[in-house]
């Protein structure tokens, strides 16, 4: 009987080492799949933002505050798809930069929107300044005044 028992427990320690080996590839193909998503989504949502025409400029305004609004909860969510989001959206903007020309026609909020894509990625834009700490001391030495006259 204590055969069948240690045949039993070497089979089942065998099987759950087997579906953690087949849990660990799935979650490798996930990561990689959520960062080629995210880089297609972005892909994407530039392409629509390139071809996007508004009628009003408020319908507009609230296109583009939104569109940063969904980044910003998706860097803080995520780090990693924000990430890989960022450098697809740099390299679709990056290809559509290289055939836009004078029959493109954007408007002043695509292209403060797009000057994001190309210098905040890097930390150039969002950090305008160096980040110095400056501390400023003043020091006072008091000197005894000393008065010459002359007595004529």
């Amino acid at each position: 009987m204590t055969l069948f028992k240690s045949i039993v427990l070497i089979a089942a320690l065998s099987f759950s080492f087997a579906i953690q080996a087949q849990e660990a590839e799935v979650s490798n193909e996930t990561k990689m799949d959520k960062k080629s998503y995210y880089q297609k989504r972005a892909q994407e949502d530039a392409k629509f933002e390139q071809e996007f025409s508004a009628k009003t400029e408020a319908e507009e305004e609230a296109f583009w505050k939104e569109q940063k609004a969904y980044e910003k909860d998706l860097k803080r969510r995520d780090r990693k798809a924000h990430k890989a989001y960022m450098k697809g959206k740099r390299d679709a903007y990056a290809e559509h930069y290289e055939h836009c020309n004078h029959h493109c026609h954007h408007s002043d909020y695509y292209y403060h929107h797009a000057t994001v894509y190309y210098y905040r990625y890097d930390g150039h834009y969002s950090h305008r300044y160096p980040r110095r700490n400056t501390v400023t001391t003043r020091i006072n030495v008091s000197t005894p005044r000393i008065g010459l006259g002359l007595g004529i």
